[in-house]
Formats: C-alpha cells, sequence, structure tokens
C-alpha cells in the first residue's frame, strides 16, 4: 500500500494525525479478541506507517472508582475462573452481574479479566488525554467501547464502562462532547451517566428491543436522541437516518469533540441488523469529514474474523487510505459472508424516526455554554487531564518497579 502524506489528508487538505492505542500483552485468552485480530490486520497491510501506535496507560482503581463504585471494583479485581463457582462469590455476582452476563458466565470470566478492563479502560483514557493535549485529530481504542457497563454492576459482557470515563476525561478540556453510537444495543448506560448535564449529547442508533431510558417531558431530554431500529437493519437505511441527524446535531449542538462507538454487532451475521463493512465504516467516514477531534471506540461483534475486518477497515478510513484498502479487505483471509435477512425497516419508518429526531433537535435554542451542575456528575477530579496522567503513570511506574 503507498505511503504517502496526502492520503492521511480530510477534505481540508489537512494531514490527520492519527493515535492508535494497543496493549498486546493483557487480556489475551486462549482465543483472541477481536481487537488483537483487527491489529494483525493492521499491521498487514501497513496502516501503522500512517498513524502512531502506542500501549496505553493502565487504568487502575482510582480511574475507575470515578464511574463505578469501590464495591463493584473491589469484587472485579478478585474475580477468577477458579473462584467463579464459590458460594460467596456467587452471592455477590447476584449483586453485581446482570442477568445476561450470568447466562454465560463460564464463557466470560477469564483469566486476567480484571486486567483486561485496566488495559481496554486505559486505552480510551489514553486516547482522551492524546485528544485534550492537542497531540492527535484522531485517537482509536478498538478494545475500548463498553458502553453498557452501569456503576454498580456490569451487563451486555462489559464490565467497565470505559465510554464513561473516557468523556469525563474529555469534559476536563472541551466544553460539549457528542457520543454516537452504532452498536446494535442501546447505549443506555453512557446515556445515564450523563443525562444530567448538557455538556454531553448521546445519539443510538440500536435495535428497537432494547427499552430505552424514559425521561418523558424533561427538558435534558433533549440531549439523549434515540433511534430504536428494526431487524435487518441494511446500509441504506442507516444511511438514510444517519447523515441528516448528525449533520443537525453537529449544527445546532457544536461539539467540541465526538466520541463514535463502533459497536461491530450491528454488522449481518452477528445479531439480526445487515450492515456490511462499508456500510458500517461509512458512518465514522461522514463524522470524520466534519474536522472536529475525534475519537474512535469498538464495541460489541461475535463474529471475530468479521468484526476484525470492520475495524482494520475503519482504522484505514480514520488515516484517509479506506478506498485503497476495501477491495483488498474482500480477498483476505478473514473474509466473512453473512447471511442476509430482509429489512424490516421500511422507508416510512426510517422517515418517521429521521423526522422526530430533527425535531427533537430543532428544541435546542441555543447552543449550550453552561452545564446543568458545575461538574460532570460522575467525576469529582478538577486537575488538568495532563497534570492528573503524570500522577497515574508515577503511580503505575512505582507499582512496576515494585514486581
Amino acid at each position: 500500500m503507498e505511503n504517502t502524506a496526502s492520503l492521511a489528508t480530510g477534505p481540508d487538505g489537512r494531514k490527520r494525525r492519527v493515535s492508535y492505542f494497543f496493549e498486546p500483552e493483557i487480556g489475551q485468552p486462549t482465543d483472541p479478541f477481536p481487537s488483537h485480530m483487527a491489529h494483525k490486520l493492521i499491521l498487514t497491510y501497513g496502516l501503522d506507517r500512517h498513524m502512531e501506535i502506542s500501549r496505553p496507560y493502565l487504568a487502575g482503581v482510582f480511574d475507575f472508582t470515578q464511574f463505578h463504585s469501590p464495591e463493584y471494583i473491589q469484587f472485579l479485581a478478585s474475580l477468577t475462573p477458579m473462584n467463579n463457582k464459590d458460594p460467596s462469590v456467587s452471592l455477590n455476582k447476584s449483586r453485581f452481574f446482570d442477568l445476561d452476563v450470568n447466562r454465560h458466565t463460564n464463557s466470560t470470566i477469564f483469566n486476567g479479566l480484571f486486567d483486561y478492563c485496566r488495559a481496554s479502560a486505559g486505552g480510551s483514557l489514553s486516547a482522551a488525554v492524546k485528544l485534550n493535549r492537542q497531540e492527535a485529530d484522531i485517537a482509536i481504542n478498538w478494545a475500548g467501547g463498553m458502553h453498557r457497563a452501569k456503576r454498580d454492576r456490569a451487563s451486555g459482557f462489559s464490565f467497565v464502562n470505559d465510554v464513561v470515563l473516557a468523556i469525563a476525561e474529555l469534559l476536563k478540556v472541551f466544553k460539549r462532547v457528542l457520543y454516537i453510537d452504532i452498536g446494535f444495543r442501546h447505549g443506555d448506560a453512557v446515556e445515564e451517566a450523563f443525562y444530567n448535564t448538557d455538556r454531553v449529547m448521546t445519539v443510538s442508533f440500536h435495535t428497537y428491543t432494547d427499552t430505552p431510558f424514559p425521561r418523558d417531558g424533561d427538558r435534558r431530554e433533549l440531549y439523549s436522541l434515540k433511534a430504536p431500529l428494526k431487524n435487518g437493519l441494511k446500509d441504506k437505511s442507516l444511511r438514510n437516518l444517519f447523515r441528516p441527524v448528525i449533520n443537525k446535531a453537529m449544527q445546532v449542538y457544536q461539539p467540541e469533540v465526538v466520541v463514535l462507538q463502533c459497536g461491530a454487532d450491528s454488522l449481518a451475521g452477528d445479531f439480526t441488523f445487515n450492515l456490511k463493512v462499508k456500510g458500517h465504516g461509512a458512518c465514522l467516514e461522514y463524522i470524520r469529514s466534519f474536522n472536529v477531534p475525534l475519537m474512535v471506540l469498538g464495541g460489541g461483534g461475535s463474529t471475530f474474523r468479521h468484526v476484525a475486518r470492520c475495524w482494520c477497515y475503519e482504522t484505514a478510513i480514520a488515516v484517509g487510505v479506506g478506498e485503497q484498502l476495501e477491495e483488498e479487505l474482500k480477498v483476505n483471509e478473514f473474509h466473512y459472508k453473512p447471511n442476509f435477512q430482509p429489512d424490516f425497516n421500511t422507508a416510512r419508518d426510517i422517515e418517521i424516526i429521521r423526522n422526530g429526531l430533527l425535531r427533537q433537535l430543532s428544541q435546542l435554542i441555543h447552543v449550550p455554554s453552561v452545564q446543568f451542575q458545575d461538574t460532570p456528575p460522575i467525576s469529582a477530579a478538577t486537575e488538568p487531564a495532563e497534570v492528573d496522567m503524570e500522577k497515574r503513570q508515577v503511580t503505575q511506574n512505582l507499582r512496576r518497579s515494585k514486581l
């Protein structure tokens, strides 16, 4: 693949500085995670030559408890496959784990689970600090995007909510954050975490079977946009909804930074949507065209080879070489042919959702300049990101020196 600076430029002709975070040694059980498989493809196609690759800071208890309860984090740190069936552990599991995780306990609890959470959340925090310091235009952490973990429990295979932690970090520097979620599931935990501030707008395109977070009649609901979609969602249906809604959100909300959760469980062959890799990546390509600081995160996805292709392709989009890589990925070793289903989202369905969201956005009279609360509700930290990260790094170095 040709390596020229011009390939990484956007519509404005300026070269995009892309930072990519990957931890190779932590959180990889017997079967590699999709982020590891995507990383293999990224190196295979030489995308590393177009961006800065760094190992992330490893998040610690201090970081986790900016959102999660200390009791939950303490339990999570103690959980292993060996003590999984211990009666006292099982009692706590019923308190800290959602049913959808409990049903798959044997497959989700693995050796190194807490270290994986440290790397996943650390990657997103590192990406946030990179953007805060204006050292990158786009920051990527495919191991992140765990958007469903609640304050005191795991949910939907998400143990720690790196998205919430990263957005809280961004709020130390940026006035307004736009969070966009294209995963199959509703990004409900992120929406709930920032519900009481107008400094974060959340937009989620997800399956209609997920119950929305209801706050009818509340002015703050204006900043929580939900697009519940039916089975069989295809690229065209999503495009006809995504572009006008996001364009309007960018106009009226004027975010200073965007966070995009690229959950690949919305791809065909995973759950019940029919998105192709190209249609999924088109969302990132469109957001990138606004030339606003951008954080790109991973998320769900059970067909790992398909997920890896998607995130590799979207990495290429981030660095500006998506069109070149598209054809090559069609014949590579990770090629996957899903069975497509009928799209039950009619043109009228999409129109109704689109008009409703545009109407909701039109009710924003002015760009928010002062949040409802003086500080983001999920964090009491007020130090600048640079100082904060330096303190964390010193602590981490001290811990490593004792090993």
